[in-house]
């Protein structure tokens, strides 16, 4: 195992910097650059060419492609995460600024999907054909087809605006507040970004759940006169966990992207508002960091995934 995991982590180092050199490329192929984000319109036409390269200049743009990767690559081995080409604010106090309030929102919604994807998967696989699976099947599809600022403006006017039991947004009412006392604040953005992820987990974890139930292992089970319930729990559950641990383990990262949308409705002060905001100005510095985070959190979630799958069947082997 610790061979394995070592070299799956050494076999990360070459995929973060193909992966965050493409980023790089990608905001560099962008017309225009932080320049004529940084200057108003109206100061823009009064410049000349000069002051404008002489700004280019002062900020690295005018170097080469490669040179600005390898020096932006060169000052994260050393810690520096460079700056922010708007506010000129160091993008480590960004980043901690932005990301707890993602991972908050990212890891209490994908809680949610999980455990009510599960559950709801596993009492339609074993109800299947009767009236509650097919509610179960509805609800599934209607979790996948609603979009989710829909749904989110739709919480909004319910449960903020005419029943008034919810905030409309934010993340807090008052600075230093703890975790309980913003949990209002959390509620709804968490519901509205798990709930599609609970209709895909919902379906997968039936799937799956069905697949199990005809196998032979669970026929042997039943003859041996072990209780329907342990057969289903303990015996199929178990295998029809292993796709669908797959499954979510690839979501975390997928909801870090996913909970841009959420965040602008409920102006939640993420990353995923950060992020948006520094790729309409080209704030270079802000878009690296932000990408090769999500990279990481993408490979490392890879790692996770293989260990848990072979946790939970035995039959995989991790050579």
């Amino acid at each position: 195992m610790a061979s394995y995991i070592t070299r799956k982590i050494l076999s990360l180092i070459p995929m973060t910097l193909i992966l965050s050199f493409m980023i790089y490329l990608g905001m560099d192929l962008m017309p225009g650059d932080a320049v004529d984000y940084l200057i108003p319109p109206d100061a823009l036409s009064t410049m000349s060419q000069e002051q404008l390269e002489q700004m280019r200049e002062s900020l690295g743009l005018n170097e080469p492609l490669v040179v600005r990767y390898v020096k932006w690559l060169g000052g994260l081995f050393h810690g520096n995460f460079g700056y922010s080409l708007q506010s000129g604010v160091p993008v480590s106090t960004l980043m901690k600024d932005y990301l707890p309030a993602t991972l908050e929102l990212t890891i209490a919604a994908l809680l949610i999907s999980s455990i009510l994807g599960i559950l709801l998967g596993v009492i339609s696989a074993i109800r299947r054909g009767g009236a509650l699976d097919q509610i179960l099947s509805v609800f599934g599809m209607i979790g996948v087809a609603i979009p989710q600022f829909l749904l989110g403006l739709i919480c909004i006017d319910i449960f903020a605006l005419h029943m008034n039991v919810l905030p409309v947004g934010g993340r807090m009412a008052y600075q230093g507040q703890g975790f309980f006392q913003r949990l209002q604040y959390l509620i709804m953005p968490a519901l509205v970004l798990g709930f599609s992820m609970t209709a895909g987990v919902m379906r997968y974890a039936r799937s799956s759940m069905l697949d199990s139930m005809g196998k032979d292992y669970m026929k042997t089970a039943r003859a041996k006169g072990i209780p329907e319930w342990r057969v289903n729990l303990v015996h199929g559950l178990r295998a029809a966990l292993t796709p669908v641990v797959v499954l979510i383990g690839f979501r975390l990262p997928m909801l870090i992207g996913g909970a841009v949308v959420v965040e602008e409705v409920f102006q939640w002060p993420g990353i995923g508002t950060l992020f948006v905001k520094a790729v309409r100005s080209q704030n270079t510095p802000v878009v690296m960091m932000i990408g090769f985070f999500s990279v990481l959190l993408v490979l490392i979630s890879s790692i996770l995934v293989d260990i848990l799958t072979a946790a939970l069947d035995p039959r995989v082997k991790l050579s």
